[in-house]
């Protein structure tokens, strides 16, 4: 796996660095700007990127302006970005893009070492993965829906691990059940919120699309 890290902070970026090359994963560059991330993307074509949010000059969104960048020059990069604290409007756009190859996470879960390198290896193959602080912070901001309120108490819980990018061997262990009960319990899910099997959407992406957006207050 070929790695590309745009992160400003000099003693995040070196200790990623020396954590993903004691992982024998092979980090090809390092960077503390959006545009020497956009030059090493092109001449290294790494598999993955991990790129900050806020980056130099302004420190507001340029780590994912950039981010967006590496992925219309290389739509098949796969982008970890890291965050500082949550912001909310991007989790959900996260998932509203269809969340291929793509996750979003605190920083403070690098310093979990194995969840940090399972949220990379599940970007890399193609998958999502969002810090479970991230979900459990957007879900304390309630708002109602009809449809989501057809859903048992374990049927949410269901829902909200998938919101983190589990699959439902992951999902049945985190909850301690089986992966033919977690089967179940996610076609429940999407019976009750109408999300049909001829659905051209994935119907995985919109139910926990549909599940951060109940979450969020109301304009």
């Amino acid at each position: 796996m070929r790695i590309v890290i745009a992160e400003d902070d000099l003693l995040l970026r070196e200790g990623l660095a020396l954590l993903l090359r004691a992982e024998s994963l092979d980090v090809v560059a390092t960077t503390d700007r959006p545009d020497a991330f956009l030059e090493a993307v092109d001449a290294h074509k790494p598999d993955v990127a991990i790129v900050d949010v806020r980056m130099p000059p302004t420190h507001t969104d340029e780590g994912i302006v950039a981010a967006v960048e590496a992925r219309r020059r290389r739509p098949d990069l796969a982008v970890l970005v890291l965050s500082a604290y949550v912001e909310q409007a991007f989790a959900t756009e996260l998932l509203s893009s269809g969340a291929v190859r793509l996750g979003y996470l605190l920083k403070e879960r690098v310093g979990r070492v194995e969840e940090f390198l399972d949220a990379l290896h599940r970007v890399a193959d193609g998958g999502t993965a969002i810090d479970p602080d991230v979900v459990a912070q957007l879900l304390t901001r309630t708002r109602p829906d009809t449809a989501l309120e057809r859903l048992s108490p374990r049927e949410r819980d269901v829902l909200a691990v998938m919101a983190e990018g589990l699959g439902n061997a992951a999902i049945a262990e985190r909850l301690f059940v089986t992966e033919g009960a977690v089967h179940k319990h996610i076609r429940n899910i999407f019976a009750k919120l109408d999300l049909a099997p001829t659905d051209r959407a994935d119907r995985r992406v919109t139910a926990v699309l549909r599940y951060l957006e109940s979450t969020q207050p109301r304009p």
